[in-house]
């Protein structure tokens, strides 16, 4: 079957190159930017769930690489950042996109006033790259990975080609819950990113289970609701950490907030203000970004109280709730996450929320951890009820 899949995804975009067919991914390119640099034939055939994200961080002279990179918008974006010096790397499986791409980078590197092209294309699929190991700075992908049948394969090969201190920003389709049988044998819905989906749980896990750390939303946006399931677009970064020794000069951790407590990847756990010693390798995790704001990394304990300026609490209203159908989805960059109301948040599991918890998830310093989605048919006439013990809510 795997053959097959990969058959027919093949054929529907070389359909859609060929014959200008709309494929349904979300999209969020900038066309009027875009269009002063790349060819309008590559922009006619750009399929995608969201700009890669990941490109805003990309710094000169470094080694892109766009897994599944079609006509080649990604690739010939990442080549205008990482400038002449840097390099970028297409691959895809489909000889019409490639086709179209090779064919326009020599303009673009003219556009870009570039001596040469920086951007190479290699035929491949995503779970046996033509890359070699330890040679990429960053990887991209957008909605793509989501077409692979094996996943775990394409994230073990992810992990193979990136540098230790690299990274990865890549955008997919993911689901609330299982997608049953029936759809994943639907070879023609593979191409709609519909029948490949993981539950935001598996997939988040398949990429730890790879080796990979720190992994967290950037963003998320709906999609579409088929038979009951909800699926999404979501933007996720992560990191290859370099290695080191696990031992050495003693250092702490104090969680900031706003959860009261979490578990990281590694299985430490941390309660806001309380010094957590940690190893060398903990120390390097919670250096990357996404732990930056939330902790305090110090060579001695460092505690903190409620009065102190680093504290993080975001408190619900005390007051009754209503039940409108909201869950929450639970994005990291940590495996499990409690907040003030005692919620325990398990990455990627969707969690009932009442109206009280759903705003508290609306703050600043807990949306970007959330994915929100509302499982209702139709609107809730919610009626008020207690948050007392006792009084049935949450």
């Amino acid at each position: 079957m795997i053959d097959d899949i990969a058959q027919k995804v093949s054929e529907r975009y070389a359909r859609a190159a060929a014959t200008g067919e709309q494929m349904c991914c979300p999209t969020g390119y900038n066309f009027n930017d875009l269009k002063t640099f790349i060819p309008e034939e590559v922009l006619h055939i750009s399929y995608g769930c969201g700009t890669p994200a990941g490109l805003d961080t990309v710094r000169a002279g470094e080694t892109v690489l766009d897994i599944g990179s079609g006509g080649g918008i990604d690739c010939f974006e990442a080549a205008r950042r990482v400038g002449p010096s840097g390099r970028v790397i297409g691959i895809d499986m489909t000889d019409t996109m490639l086709e179209i791409a090779r064919r326009n980078a020599p303009i673009v590197a003219k556009n870009l006033g570039h001596p040469s092209s920086n951007v190479e294309f290699r035929k491949g699929i995503a779970d046996t790259m033509p890359v070699n190991d330890g040679s990429v700075d960053l990887i991209i992908s957008n909605c793509v990975i989501n077409l692979a049948p094996d996943k775990r394969k394409v994230f073990r090969e992810m992990f193979r080609i990136l540098k230790p201190g690299g990274r990865f920003t890549i955008s997919d389709i993911v689901a609330d819950q299982t997608v049953p049988q029936y759809l994943i044998h639907d070879t023609e819905k593979w191409g709609d990113c519909l029948s490949g989906a993981l539950t935001v749980s598996d997939y988040i896990g398949g990429m730890v289970e790879a080796g990979f750390l720190g992994i967290h939303q950037i963003k998320t946006l709906p999609w579409q609701r088929i038979d009951g399931i909800q699926f999404l677009s979501i933007t996720l970064t992560g990191y290859k950490l370099e290695t080191v020794q696990p031992n050495g000069p003693s250092r702490f951790a104090t969680l900031l907030g706003p959860f009261s407590k979490v578990t990281d990847e590694l299985g430490q756990s941390y309660r806001r203000g309380v010094a957590q010693q940690i190893n060398n390798r903990t120390a390097r995790m919670l250096s990357a970004p996404p732990f930056q704001r939330l902790f305090v990394l110090s060579e001695s304990p460092t505690i903190l109280v409620e009065s102190d300026p680093g504290w993080i609490a975001v408190l619900p209203e005390q007051k009754p709730c209503v039940w409108k159908g909201d869950f929450a989805i639970f994005t990291g960059p940590f495996i499990e996450a409690e907040d003030d109301d005692h919620h325990v948040f398990l990455r990627g599991t969707p969690l009932e929320i009442c109206s009280k918890t759903l705003k508290v998830i609306a703050t600043d310093h807990y949306q970007p951890h959330f994915a929100v989605i509302n499982r209702a048919s139709e609107d809730v006439a919610g009626t008020a009820v207690s948050c007392a013990p006792g009084g049935g809510c949450c």
